[in-house]
């Protein structure tokens, strides 16, 4: 029986139109302004949500790196005040909720620490989505568990049985999982679509890709072999400033994405094979032996 979850009363499965996220992450460089531009370019383009980040950055931001000067827009600065410049707090984030719903748009966002957790379900996600660095940190899976919301799992630089051990913590009654490989931009040759295959014959529950490469190609090719899901980086300029813009897709990009999406779907087929009405005067005119 195919594997259809609900979420935010939009149905996402085998025989149901791929969900598509554009992901905003931190590509708004900390900029409402910037946000809002990318939420109205999603809406545009006519995906389903759009997700953000959130760390928190004395949590999320190992020990080691807190210190670390590195040279941003704003200038030489340590990379624990970095993530804190970029990080969207609760006015922020008030402003993003209101402006989502004003436009019709859901949103969620990536959470990377429990007190994170917290913090976005003040705004009642439609899910939560956990990405790859943190799959196998237990404690925030079951955080993110006890939520009872729909679960997102991204599974780049994992292995299968630490996969599996994430899955059996988070359960999957309320899972999506995304295959997904965590360089930026991703290399087409470590990308491994069949991945999608392996995960659907392994877990009862749908599965999609989390995409990081150049280009739209390996986002249709991975709807073509039953994707659900598609999850890419969404910027206003890939040359902007900011670790992700390069793995993102522009808003033209997005607005072809979908157009095309939805093309591939209908020229999937249920796999039965038949002449259709239209091949009838084709035949006719062709077929000397019957």
């Amino acid at each position: 029986m195919p594997c259809v979850i609900d979420l935010g009363g939009r149905l996402v499965g085998d025989g149901h139109p791929v969900y598509v996220v554009a992901e905003i992450g931190i590509n708004h460089n900390g900029d409402l302004d910037i946000a809002k531009r990318l939420i109205d370019a999603a809406k545009l383009a006519g995906v389903d949500a759009v997700k953000f980040q959130k760390r928190t950055p004395e949590v999320a931001v190992p020990l080691e790196q807190q210190s670390v000067v590195r040279e941003t827009p704003w200038g030489l600065m340590s990379y624990i005040e970095y993530r804190r410049k970029i990080e969207f707090g609760e006015t922020e984030y008030r402003e993003v909720d209101r402006y989502c719903a004003e436009r019709k748009m859901p949103w969620f966002a990536s959470v990377w620490d429990e007190p994170s957790v917290d913090f976005i379900e003040r705004f009642s996600p439609i899910c939560y989505k956990i990405p790859s660095a943190a799959l196998t940190n237990d404690s925030l899976l079951r955080k993110v568990r006890s939520t009872n919301r729909v679960t997102i799992l991204s599974t780049g630089m994992s292995t299968m049985d630490e996969i599996r051990r994430a899955v059996s913590v988070l359960g999957t009654e309320r899972l999506i999982i995304l295959h997904c490989t965590s360089t930026y931009p991703a290399k087409a040759d470590e990308i491994n679509l069949r991945m999608l295959e392996t995960l659907r014959r392994e877990f009862d529950c749908p599965v999609g890709y989390s995409g990081h490469e150049v280009g739209l190609q390996i986002a249709y090719a991975a709807v073509a072999l039953g994707a659900v899901m598609i999850e890419r980086h969404i910027t206003l300029d890939r040359a902007m400033w900011g670790t992700d813009q390069a793995a993102s897709v522009e808003p033209w990009g997005f607005t072809r994405l979908m157009r095309d999406f939805r093309i591939i779907e209908r020229a999937i087929g249920d796999g039965v094979k038949k002449v259709y009405d239209s091949e009838l005067q084709v035949m006719e005119r062709l077929r000397r032996v019957r």
